[in-house]
């Protein structure tokens, strides 16, 4: 009976503690595809790099806390190999889920987070040209989930500003291009701001 009550003290202590919401923009500092090393294969990325999206966090006691992203990005590439040339577009949706622990200092607090990741990847649209004609394909979600860890800084002003780098590792490639020359790249490092209320 004691350890119930305990549980339910706990639980009721957690719901309320303050709830934060933001945005987290930033730039991957790794590319979303990796090739293949052949001196015949030559592919480019689209130079759009970006990452945004909403942020929630409950924050508990004793510095600690639990976040959850939505951090969206758009990729695409083209690539050739001899006279075959392979194009792809898609969105990216990716949802870390993440519990993290600020140090206990005033203004500039430092964090560290680690949790995991679930990635979709939708709308992916392929085309593939050859000398004897093209062929375009496209396909629904591709799932993949990973690990994530992160380190930054909590800044309280007026808001909360959140310098971080990210490193997540996938536990697969998100997809690999029909002429098995490009592929999602596994490792995956970024920095993000957040901003929160």
């Amino acid at each position: 009976m004691r350890t119930l009550c305990l549980l339910l003290f706990g639980a009721a202590s957690a719901l309320a503690q303050p709830v934060t919401f933001g945005v987290r923009a930033g730039v991957p500092l790794t590319d979303f595809f990796t090739g293949v090393q052949n001196q015949n294969f030559t592919f480019a990325t689209n130079p759009r790099k970006y990452v945004i999206g909403p942020s929630i966090e409950l924050r508990l006691p004793f510095g600690l806390g639990v976040e959850l992203d939505a951090l969206h990005r758009s990729v695409e590439y083209a690539g050739s190999v001899g006279a075959t040339v392979a194009n792809a577009s898609a969105s990216s949706w990716e949802f870390p889920l993440l519990a993290k622990y600020r140090f206990p200092t005033k203004v500039v607090r430092p964090f560290v987070d680690a949790g995991f990741a679930f990635d979709t990847l939708t709308g992916l649209k392929q085309s593939v040209a050859t000398a004897t004609g093209l062929s375009n394909s496209t396909s629904g979600s591709q799932n993949t989930k990973g690990f994530v860890l992160g380190a930054g800084l909590d800044i309280h002003l007026l808001l909360h500003f959140s310098p971080e780098i990210r490193y997540t590792h996938w536990g697969s490639s998100h997809f690999v291009d029909p002429v098995n020359m490009v592929r999602g790249s596994q490792n995956q490092a970024e920095f993000l701001l957040g901003v929160t209320f």
